[in-house]
């Protein structure tokens, strides 16, 4: 899928492309190519000169080629975005490319983006630009939008996953964790975590890509400064980061001790039952040994006297572990 987007009116219109003739009609800003087919980027090479690397969307691809400029003024930016997707959260590569210096190339000011998959952060700018007039003013301004968009969709994220946090922990501190129940809650702890830990990266791979866009000094003055700001809400997003990783060990450990201390019951009703037996069967073996010179073997009460014996040594500890609350 090939769109591009303009400006009119200050609002950023979308233009869906249905052959190179359409392309050539408009004077974008912004070019989003979703799973382009060949003929799509042989459109935008024919069109703007410029050639789309095969290994654009590659995750493999050295940390050190995610961020450079070509000679002829290109920069390439590759970040990953992330899907709140509640069965499979994953990360989507994005190839950004924008050539703001060499006005004689067709491609200038405008910004080219190439990914596998529509991303919630690229639907949200889209909506808001068609609202908000001013928004946008050039393509810089445009790839400024989308990371400030991205720390805003995982802001929401992150609110999320505190909401459900605090959830699991009235679970886990009410104290009446089954087993059944502790296993949903180490399910959802662990999915949690795993969500945390994309956001993190996720703010670390935008970090890198404002931190190299203000190192070109290719921003205004006003456009620097938004910026800064998009790094100072990365600051505070990577503390509550932390802040949720500290709960998320704390449940984890304290869903453990529960789980230990369910088993532990479970252990010690075995070792007072055999603390328990083991008067009985003391006094099983003595009266078993029939020994020729035993008083008791003339005794007529004998065996039932040592049946009562043996109930009583039983019962006996019993009652004694039960008076200590043990047993409880």
């Amino acid at each position: 899928m090939l769109n591009v987007f303009t400006l009119v009116n200050g609002r950023l219109v979308q233009e869906e492309i249905d052959s190179l003739e359409d392309l050539a009609r408009f004077a974008p800003i912004w070019v989003d190519m979703e799973s382009p087919t060949p003929e799509e980027r042989r459109w935008v090479r024919q069109h703007f000169g410029l050639s789309i690397p095969e290994d654009a969307m590659d995750e493999d691809i050295e940390e050190s080629a995610r961020f450079f400029e070509e000679d002829n003024g290109e920069l390439h930016v590759r970040s990953d975005f992330l899907i709140d997707d509640e069965d499979d959260p994953r990360h989507v590569r994005v190839a950004f490319i924008l050539n703001d210096r060499n006005p004689g190339l067709k491609s200038h000011g405008v910004l080219f983006s190439i990914h596998d998959e529509d991303l919630p952060v690229f639907r949200l700018l889209r909506l808001r630009a068609r609202r908000m007039p001013g928004l946008i003013d050039d393509a810089k301004d445009v790839l400024l939008a989308l990371y400030d968009t991205d720390v805003e969709y995982c802001a929401d994220i992150l609110e999320g996953v505190h909401d459900e946090l605090e959830t699991i922990s009235a679970q886990v501190l009410s104290g009446q964790l089954t087993d059944d129940t502790a296993q949903q809650v180490l399910s959802a702890i662990a999915r949690h975590e795993d969500l945390s830990g994309r956001i993190r990266r996720d703010m670390m791979d935008t970090r890198r890509a404002i931190s190299f866009l203000m190192r070109m000094r290719l921003l205004s003055a006003e456009q620097f400064e938004d910026a800064r700001q998009i790094l100072r809400d990365i600051d505070s997003l990577e503390g509550h980061t932390s802040f949720l990783f500290d709960k998320i060990n704390f449940l984890m450990d304290a869903t453990i001790g529960f789980i230990n201390i369910n088993q532990n019951k479970i252990i010690k009703i075995f070792s007072v039952a055999s603390v328990a037996l083991l008067p009985p069967t003391l006094i099983a073996s003595i009266y078993g040994m029939n020994f020729q010179f035993m008083p008791e073997l003339e005794w007529k009460l004998g065996y039932p006297f040592a049946l009562a014996l043996m109930v009583a040594s039983a019962l006996g500890p019993m009652w004694y572990f039960r008076r200590r609350g043990w047993l409880r």
